[in-house]
Parts: structure tokens; sequence; C-alpha cells
């Protein structure tokens, strides 16, 4: 079975970066692998720290491209790369533009679609933007859907018409994750490294992990996310690392707002790496990204998430997460709280199910090995039991975690 996945982001490449290692030692598989290069430098720092070659390039990215834009473009040389690999399935991942025009370019060849992350949701289609209509259509199209949770599961089963096979597999970036702590835990020389390479001698000062990038925060959003942190900066006790997008939306506020803050410490993305290391030091993380939600609950940190509505709520339900959207004084008062109790991670025991427990890269390969393509579509209609509705699927067994 001839298997392509298909990554453009960081983000992509970090939860896809331990299937595509899985595909490839497969015996059963044949594994390819494109990347769009939706993100380009920080998608290339991703596939080195895990020895991944691409086999196909497209090298989409271009500066300031609109969304439109760039599906445009990736519609374009994604259908030649089709044309030309004739893939079994294709391997998508969450809910990027990459993702999105890969799923519906592939539907429209009746070529099999994986979808990993399948079923999160927060059904408002203006946050995040434009991820939430992503997902849903690529959940519309897909014939495999790898659902993290059984929530997100459960999101699948009550919409109209899953015809998509839906296994319960855990995330992978958790998978992901381990596998990095691990490579840390075991090289002291590499600990010092990114020790010194990260400036985190400051014994006295509780390290504050930001990331913020989201595209409905764009302008006034931003903006008040900067007043926010330069509040925090004044107590005096925290640094605050922040790895800066590079997207010119996020970069040039930031940094024209914090760039002058002594212990507002605004860098380039880093590698995978040490954005892990500095993850695993951090005492609060205030972020706007699913993924770090994930990574950060996963390590037992205390999470603000600086959005109104979430995807991926079971961390909010843990009591490791909390809602704050973008105003200064909800973001202030809710970290004065957290620091103040002096909340340390949890026990790991607290955390380690809630995303999954790193197995479910092996869990989607198992799947798809096991499977023989069949394009969505050719499912037929869905006829209901008696009692049932029309659009109501029957769940698959799956994969338990």
């Amino acid at each position: 079975m001839r298997v392509m996945t298909v990554v453009g982001t960081r983000p992509e490449a970090i939860k896809m970066a331990l299937v595509i290692k899985a595909l490839q030692a497969h015996p059963k598989l044949e594994s390819i692998v494109c990347v769009t290069a939706q993100h380009r430098q920080m998608l290339d720092q991703v596939l080195a720290i895990f020895a991944i070659e691409a086999d196909i390039d497209l090298n989409l990215m271009r500066p300031n491209q609109t969304l439109n834009g760039l599906a445009s473009n990736a519609f374009r040389e994604m259908d030649a790369c089709l044309a030309h690999v004739t893939p079994d399935v294709v391997l998508t991942h969450g809910d990027t533009t990459t993702a999105f025009v890969t799923s519906v370019a592939c539907f429209h060849r009746r070529i099999a679609i994986a979808h990993v992350e399948a079923g999160l949701r927060t059904y408002d289609l203006s946050h995040p933007f434009p991820e939430e209509m992503n997902r849903r259509i690529i959940d519309l199209v897909a014939t495999y859907l790898f659902a993290p949770t059984e929530r997100a599961r459960q999101n699948l089963l009550r919409e109209p018409p899953v015809r998509g096979k839906i296994y319960v597999t855990g995330n992978t970036v958790v998978d992901a994750l381990r596998f990095i702590i691990e490579k840390i835990n075991a090289d002291q020389r590499l600990r010092r490294r990114l020790e010194r390479t990260l400036g985190l001698g400051r014994p006295n000062r509780k390290l504050v992990l930001v990331t913020g990038h989201r595209r409905e925060s764009f302008g006034t959003g931003f903006e008040r996310i900067c007043q926010a942190l330069a509040r925090i900066a004044r107590r005096g006790d925290v640094e605050i690392v922040y790895p800066v997008h590079l997207n010119p939306n996020v970069i040039d506020p930031v940094h024209r707002a914090l760039g002058h803050i002594a212990n507002v410490h605004l860098i380039p993305p880093t590698d995978y790496l040490s954005f892990v290391y500095l993850l695993s030091r951090a005492a609060v993380v205030i972020t706007d990204s699913g993924g770090v939600q994930e990574e950060a609950v996963s390590l037992g940190k205390r999470v603000l998430v600086m959005r109104e509505v979430t995807e991926r709520p079971e961390g909010i339900e843990a009591g490791l997460a909390e809602l704050v959207g973008t105003d200064p004084d909800r973001i202030c008062d809710r970290f004065a709280h957290l620091i103040s109790a002096d909340r340390g991670a949890q026990p790991p025991e607290v955390s380690r199910s809630i995303y999954g427990d790193g197995k479910a890269s092996a869990r989607i390969v198992a799947a798809l090995a096991a499977e023989q393509p069949t394009f969505a579509s050719d499912f037929g209609a869905l006829v209901p039991e008696p009692g049932r509705l029309p659009f109501e699927p029957r769940p698959e067994p799956g994969l338990a975690h």
C-alpha cells in the first residue's frame, strides 16, 4: 500500500513525525513524504530533529501570502503531485490550509484520505479561524478518522454525514513529546547546551513561556496580549520567554510593544528540542496554540489559553488549563492567581492520559496496514436502523487507548 503523508507547518510535522517513522518501518507499507512548506524554516527544523527527509517538496511559502493565494497555489501543486505519485491513501493532519487543500484535492481524485486528529470542535467558524472550517471539511471527506479522544469521536458521531471509519488513538503530539523528553533526559551534555543557549540561569525568577500566533488575534488582539505581558513583566519575579512567530502580523507588533522590556525575551522560533525544554522548565504557560495546550497539559503544567473557546476542552475540565481570551485584566488576574499559589507541575498521573499514552502513531499505522483503502463516498448511503437518525453512522470499535 502506497501511503503519502502531507505536512506543511511546524505543528503538523511535530505531530506526524513518529507516524512517518512508523510508516517507514512497516514492511507492508510504502511511505512517501510530501511537504508543502506552508511554514518553511519552522517546518525544516522539526524534520531535521526527527531525521525525516521529504520525498516531494512543493515549497509553497511566500511572504505575506493570503489564505486564498496559498490555497490556490496548493491546489495546483497538490493536484500534480497526486497525479504523479498515485497514492492509495493520503495522511493529513489537523486543520491547516495544507490539510484542507490536500483532502479536497484527494476527494476530487477519489483517493482515500486518512485524517489524524479528527473530530475536534469549537462549533464556532470564526474561532479558530479558518481552522474550524478546515477541520470540519476534512472530516466530511475522510475515509479514516483518527480521533485523539473519546470526546472527539463523540463529536463525529453527532454530525451528519460521517462516511469514514472512526478510530480513537490518542494524540500523536504525546508520542512526539515523550520522544523528545526521553532524548533530553538521556543526554546530560544536551541539557547543559540547552541551558546555556536559552539562558535559564535565574533561580529567583519563575519562567513564563508564551506563544501567540492566532490569526483571529491579529491587530487589536495582539495589542491587548502585549499589554498583559508588559504588566506581568513589571512584577519583577518572572522571566517571560516568547518565541515569536515569523508572521509579520505577529512579529512587528510584539517587538514594538515588548522589545524594550528587560525581562521579556523575544526570541526566534525555537527548534522543537529547545521548545520542549522551555516547556518543561516553565512555571506557567500562556498560549493561544492548540498543540501547546496539549503539550503543556501532558507535562502537568498550568496553562492560560488566550482564546474564548477551545477545541481541546479536556485540559480545561482537568483543571490544568483556563480560557482567558485576550483581555489584559483577565489574563493578569488569572496569572497572579496561579503564580501566588506557587503551584508547580501536577503529579504525572493527573494529566498523563488526558490526550494519550504515547502509542497513537503505532495505532494509526496498524489500522492503515489492516485496511484495503476505499474512497469514502463509495461506502454508499447510510441506511438507518429503526429508531436511528438517518445521519447516525455506526461507531467503529477501533483501537482503544
